[in-house]
This record gives structure tokens, C-alpha cells and sequence, in this order.
């Protein structure tokens, strides 16, 4: 049985990032070091339950705006319920905004960012083959993003609890932040069946040349596919209906 590949997401049908080209390759490249071919589509025709199947991870890369038909929507929603997952990059945070089951799906959307500058992340999971690979403190260069909201304050009491957030942004680093000391930028959990990962990083193409941020990305992939995390699998509750 040829291994279940991981499908590489790129459309935009708003503003697109110079830096998708060279994050679909180095994502291709990442799941072939994990024995996952990779896919690399704009096609919103992909998004059928027969290709969805024989996927081991969807990967939305700097998705922007509406990039699903309504079909699409139905099958991505039953695959990721079925077991599937979502590797999120960027700006997909800016993705599907009028698609409810999106918005909560991420636990928050984008709301804007500063300037690009440097600035600190803070890992408060080095567990997570995700950040295990980070420093505590790690001097990064990004757009920051901020949020409608923190996705452990969402209105849905099922959304925060399956979010566990990996690492934040030190906000007395830069300038532009909106959320204060709790400013998630990295999580990860569960929904019914299936696994989700958030990266906010990402906005430059020379980011994906980065070894730390490849291996980010690595071990987002790692996780999703069928990695574990000291010995459990998902986020922190496994079954949680959206």
C-alpha cells in the first residue's frame, strides 16, 4: 500500500506572500525526510473524500480569503473529523473568513500585524517535537501577528480546552503586539478525531532556508502524521467535538 502523502495547499485568493514557492518546497522536501511524498497544488479540486483519504496531512501555506467551494468545505470538515490533519502556516489564519467551523477550527483569526522586525518567541512546551528542537528564548524576525482573539479565551468552552499553545511572543520585544504577556503564536490540539497545528511564523521566503524553523516544521509534521508526544497522542483531550 503506497504511504499516505502530504498535500501542500497553496491558494490565495487574497494577498499572497513572495515566501509560498519556497515554503512548499521546503514542506515537500520536510515530509519526504519523513517518508510522506508531498503534493503541491493550487486546486481547490483536490479537496474531494477520495483524495482526502489517502492523505496523511493537509497543509494550508499562507492560505488568504475564500480557497475552498462549498464542496471542498464539506469534505475537509469530515476528513479532519474522520481522523485527517491540518498543518496551518501564516497567514492561513487569514483563510475561509466567512467558514464558521474555520474560525474555531484555528480557535481565533488573524486580526493584522506590525511591521516586520525582530522579537522574541518564548517556548512554553519543549516537548513537542514541534519546539523541542527551539531555544527558550528564541530571536526571531516575523510579522507578529495578532488575533480577533487568544484561542484559549474562545467563546466555545470545547475549543479551549483542546488548545495547547507551544509558544508565545514576548511582546516587550517589539513593537505592535495586542494581546500582552499571553500572546500565542504556536498550538496544536484536536478535533473529534483528527489533529490541528498553528504556526504564526512564516511571513519571508528566506524563513524556510532557517534550520531551526525547517526543523519547527519538521516536527509539526512529525506530530500530525503520526508522532506522539510523551506517549499520547492529540492535543490536551483526545474526542472533543467542535
Amino acid at each position: 500500500m503506497p504511504t499516505p502523502d502530504v498535500l501542500i495547499y497553496t491558494r490565495t485568493t487574497g494577498y499572497r506572500h513572495d515566501s509560498i514557492p519556497d515554503g512548499a518546497a521546503a514542506l515537500a522536501e520536510l515530509a519526504a525526510d519523513l517518508g510522506r511524498p508531498a503534493e503541491v497544488t493550487e486546486d481547490p479540486g483536490a479537496f474531494t473524500p477520495e483524495r482526502l483519504a489517502g492523505c496523511a496531512a493537509v497543509v494550508l501555506l499562507s492560505t488568504t480569503g475564500n480557497v475552498l467551494t462549498p464542496e471542498g468545505r464539506r469534505a475537509f470538515e469530515a476528513y479532519l473529523r474522520g481522523g485527517g490533519s491540518l498543518l496551518a502556516v501564516h497567514a492561513a489564519a487569514n483563510a475561509e473568513p466567512d467558514w464558521p467551523f474555520y474560525g474555531e477550527l484555528l480557535g481565533t483569526r488573524f486580526a493584522g500585524h506590525p511591521d516586520i522586525q525582530p522579537g522574541t518567541v518564548l517556548v512554553d512546551d519543549p516537548t513537542h517535537p514541534a519546539t523541542a528542537p527551539l531555544p527558550p528564548r528564541w530571536s526571531w524576525t516575523d510579522e507578529w501577528y495578532n488575533f480577533t482573539s487568544d484561542p484559549r479565551t474562545h467563546p466555545n468552552p470545547a475549543v479551549r480546552a483542546r488548545v495547547r499553545v507551544l509558544a508565545r511572543a514576548d511582546e516587550t520585544t517589539y513593537q505592535g503586539g495586542t494581546h500582552g504577556a499571553d500572546h500565542p503564536l504556536v498550538w496544536c490540539g484536536d478535533i473529534d478525531h483528527g489533529r490541528v497545528f498553528f504556526t504564526a511564523l512564516g511571513h519571508a521566503p528566506e524563513t524556510y532556508h532557517e534550520p531551526l524553523f525547517r526543523a519547527h516544521l519538521s516536527g509539526a509534521l512529525e506530530w500530525l502524521t503520526g508522532g506522539t508526544v510523551g506517549g499520547e497522542a492529540g492535543g490536551p483531550s483526545d474526542g472533543v467535538a467542535l
